[in-house]
């Protein structure tokens, strides 16, 4: 508590919120924007803009990347916290901004959308080491600037893929450290040839045991790039993508083990045989994916440039898992008559649940930028289409499957997801900038054939359109910036609301209205603000924890629920050598007028308990990082604290069903040597946890009644103790 209370203290003498740069006295936009930022220069936010955001460069990434992936690589960002299934960090991972988790964070690569465009997420698994290639990463908070893709529905992140080198490099760095976690980074470039050509290419394999029990990772990824330059062109064509086996880890570690002090427990694949608990060695995610985009840039005069981006994104994959007693009826199945003409109606099965999709499209826009103005506006229009099938590889009763690799459902899903939008930021009195930007967004959404919960007659055809304007004011003098918006975002159902409801079930689209007021002052050595926010729902969807009449959890609309909250950020440069950041966020994050409702195992029917005013799960009141850094000569150091308060896993505000308050410390220490032969030697070592903090991250319940008394089913996502990782690479 004492050392909380010291960390805490900080910040009340700090109090800040701050964008990550220095803010200008008056509002100018460079006219000479490189041809690689074009790419990205409509959809993101800079200087002058209204909004909440945050930026990480590629240093910044560097420096921290020793095999963790993009979740954790920002979760010192305002308002950022981060949780893995294997509690590492390395494999399937995630993050949540202001409480809102990825599939309602709009995430793009070069203004490419990232998430799937049925279940709205974003699977990081899938990318591993993708940091490696990256330029910079930038985090808008709340609904920040009309972009291309999903829903923009707490935050955006934007990822800029790596610029070309112009000169000709080779770097290779080789991790290694706790729980068996080996990474192995190869990049190289050519430089600029004849004049216009650069082509860079990078190659990167993770392996992992996990900190939880079998929770292995095995992934590799690619990066390539081949460019052309011209006098005001740019052409570029890249490649990235990944293949990654996982063993499953994602139910969590019940509360009753943890009472009995065992962390890292992992259900997944557990099976009985002959009174013995066995585990299904095949119980793995995998996945294949690869992207493909095609830029191209065109610099028209000294005012205007412009882009157009085609990409197409191919995925391929399945999960395998061993299911204990299940029943034959679950799969589509006959029960079985055994040789004395019994009939057994369970069994177990081995199962895999394959998806196969295609995403492709265009984004374009054009930039018009002057002294006092930046106008910009342009679109995109993109189709997914995914075939969704499950196959019996294997029953135990023998001879009940009328065919090998019998599939018992297949369905498609097609969307095609259209955009426009218009912006502009226009200086019209001194110090005193006007921003506009409105967004026409159009969805098109069919699923036909049958489901593994839904039935065999799965048929979905929704349309919606939506408008999305945003305002605001931004003020900027002698170092003092200000400002005041206004957004509006809509959201459409994912996948999951159709096929886990009855036609009559599936909720309506959920609508966010968006309140932000910030101001930051800062100078060289620096910088102190705060960032008010509120962003009320209207028909959020939340988990009540009603049954569809298919049996499935309902996502339901609630009418009233809100985010509120104050983000203070600062840092001073204490030394010439060392420096301190931090940042707070507080909030309060509510559902008006909640009823739960709860299973009677007895009665087989449900019960409602109306709650009033609750807490929206998983979004804690309190985030909290603190950072100190250290340059001096070759030398470096970082000491990072976070701090999380209590997060609620249902939507009932009950203390007996949520993840408790944690505190977690880690440091960095790092020497580059500068040697004749090669261009750096960099060593460094990272100690995650340093004073090994028993924490989790994430957590899950389902609560039910029996015989009159309240119990629970759950599932806890425990975070390693202290580990370690270090590293060495080498630059040419």
């Amino acid at each position: 508590m004492k050392i909380l209370l010291t960390f805490l203290a900080a910040f009340t003498i700090t109090v800040a919120a701050y964008g990550d740069e220095l803010p200008v006295d008056s509002f100018k936009i460079a006219k000479d924007v490189s041809l690689d930022e074009v790419v990205v220069t409509a959809t993101k936010a800079v200087r002058g803009t209204p909004v909440a955001y945050s930026n990480l460069s590629k240093d910044e990434l560097n420096s921290r990347n020793d095999g963790q992936g993009i979740p954790y690589l920002i979760s010192q960002t305002p308002s950022v916290i981060t949780t893995s299934d294997a509690g590492t960090g390395i494999g399937y991972a995630g993050f949540r901004i202001r409480g809102t988790d990825a599939n309602r964070i709009n995430i793009t690569v070069n203004g490419v959308p990232l998430n799937d465009a049925e279940s709205h997420g974003v699977f990081w698994v899938n990318m591993p080491d993708i940091a490696s290639s990256v330029q910079n990463v930038q985090i808008q908070r709340g609904v920040g600037t009309s972009t291309n893709g999903s829903a923009a529905f707490g935050a955006t992140v934007a990822l800029q893929t790596e610029n070309p080198s112009m000169k000709p490099y080779g770097e290779y760095s080789f991790s290694a450290g706790s729980f068996g976690t080996v990474k192995h980074t190869a990049k190289g470039g050519t430089g600029l040839l004849y004049d216009h050509f650069v082509f860079d290419a990078r190659y990167s394999n993770i392996r992992s045991d996990g900190f939880i029990d079998r929770a292995s990772a095995k992934m590799q990824s690619y990066f390539v790039s081949a460019a052309w330059y011209g006098d005001n062109s740019l052409i570029k064509f890249q490649t990235f993508g990944s293949s990654e086996e996982t063993y499953q880890a994602w139910n969590g570690v019940p509360s009753y083990m943890l009472e009995k002090g065992n962390r890292t427990y992992n259900s997944c694949g557990q099976y009985e045989e002959n009174g013995i608990i066995k585990y299904y060695d095949n119980q793995t995610d995998n996945y294949w994916q690869q992207h493909y985009h095609l830029m191209a840039s065109q610099r028209l005069g000294d005012f205007w440039n412009m882009n157009l981006t085609l990409h197409y994104t191919p995925g391929e994959g399945y999960y395998e898992d061993y299911r204990y007693d299940k029943k034959y009826s679950d799969y589509k199945l006959p029960n079985y008559i055994d040789p004395e003409g019994n009939e057994i109606k369970k069994s177990d099965f081995i199962r895999r649940k394959w998806l196969d999709s295609d995403f492709y499209g265009g984004i374009f826009s054009a930039n018009y930028q002057k002294e006092n103005v930046q106008f910009s506006f342009g679109g995109a229009v993109n189709n997914y289409v995914c075939d969704h099938f499950g196959r019996i590889l294997w029953a135990k009763s023998a001879n009940t499957l009328p065919e090998p690799d019998f599939e018992y459902y297949r369905n498609k899903g097609e969307k095609l997801d259209y955009s426009a939008y218009a912006k502009m930021n226009w200086l019209f009195f001194p110090n005193v900038n006007g921003y506009l930007d409105l967004q026409y967004r159009g969805i098109d959404y069919t699923i036909k054939g049958s489901d593994d919960k839904a039935g065999d007659n799965l048929h979905v055809n929704k349309n919606w359109n939506f408008f999305n304007p945003k305002v605001g004011l931004n003020y900027q003098k002698n170092g003092h910036t200000g400002f005041i918006s206004f957004a509006v975002a809509n959201r459409e159902p994912n996948r999951d609301n159709f096929t886990e409801a009855t036609p009559n079930e599936r909720p309506a689209h959920e609508t966010l209205y968006d309140y932000e007021a910030g101001y930051h002052y800062g100078n060289e050595n620096f910088h102190i603000g705060a960032n008010l926010y509120f962003m009320d729902y209207n028909n959020q969807l939340i988990l009540s924890g009603k049954l569809s009449e298919i049996g499935e959890a309902l996502t339901t609309n609630i009418k009233d629920s809100y985010r509120m909250g104050i983000e203070l950020s600062g840092g001073i440069s204490i030394l010439s050598w060392l420096k301190w950041n931090g940042n707070l966020t507080l909030s309060s994050n509510k559902i008006k007028n909640f009823t739960e409702f709860v299973d009677n195992w007895n009665t087989g029917g449900q019960e409602s308990n109306y709650l009033g005013t609750t807490n929206i799960a998983y979004s804690p009141d309190i985030i909290g990082n603190s950072m100190f850094d250290v340059m001096y000569k070759g030398f470096s150091a970082g000491f990072n604290s976070q701090y999380v308060s209590r997060q609620y896993a249902d939507n009932t505000s009950d203390k007996g069903r949520s993840i408790d308050p944690y505190f977690v410390n880690s440091l960095r220490l790092g020497y580059v040597f500068k040697l004749k032969f090669i261009r750096e030697l960099a060593l460094d070592v990272t100690i995650n946890n340093l004073f090994n903090a028993k924490y989790e991250t994430n957590a899950w319940v389902y609560s039910y009644i029996e015989d009159g008394v309240r119990k629970k089913d759950d599932g806890y996502f425990t975070q390693a103790g202290t580990n370690a990782m270090a590293r060495v690479s080498f630059r040419f």
